[in-house]
């Protein structure tokens, strides 16, 4: 078997220099300069843009403690040692509707007696998302710390990095 790599037919030649016609070149990385006396084109100033939508989340306080990762509890799911009783899926939600769902949501799991739920935050774009990086801190807050006893990222086969065991406290009678 020969490593030579084969010559294109002419059907072939044209056929692909109509397809790189067509390409549209990468956007060539930055040239750094050789000559460090040069200095670089300042950029132009842009006006930043106020969303509420694209906002940062806040930071943790420290008044607000997420419960405890608990990977022994993603273990026994996985293992079919416990059932997951109930899912909430937040895709499509902002953060206040998100809140406000899980909020309702592991509330009325605990009252029905519930122990372990599955909250689906999706992944987010590059793996950023807002939803899966402010759950941790709600599971924290006030609202929830009687509620939930910990919480750890599922398993690929129940979503993966996109979702969240929550597991509950026992409800208080």
């Amino acid at each position: 078997m020969s490593k030579r790599k084969r010559d294109l037919s002419e059907e072939e030649s044209s056929l692909w220099k109509r397809v790189t016609e067509r390409v549209k070149p990468r956007r060539a990385p930055p040239k750094i300069s050789e000559n460090k006396e040069a200095s670089p084109k300042p950029a132009r100033p842009v006006a930043p843009v106020a969303s509420p939508a694209l906002e940062r989340p806040a930071p943790l306080s420290r008044a607000s403690t997420a419960p405890p990762a608990d990977r022994g509890g993603e273990k026994r799911v996985r293992r079919g040692k416990l059932d997951v009783a109930a899912s909430l899926d937040l895709h499509g939600h902002t953060q206040e509707s998100a809140r406000a769902a899980l909020i309702r949501f592991l509330q009325s799991a605990q009252r029905r007696g519930d122990r372990t739920v599955i909250v689906i935050t999706g992944v987010g774009r590059a793996g950023g998302g807002v939803l899966r990086q402010r759950l941790p801190e709600w599971l924290g807050d006030r609202e929830l710390r009687g509620v939930t006893s910990g919480f750890a990222q599922a398993h690929r086969s129940h979503g993966g990095a996109g979702a969240y065991y929550v597991f509950l406290k026992n409800r208080a009678e």
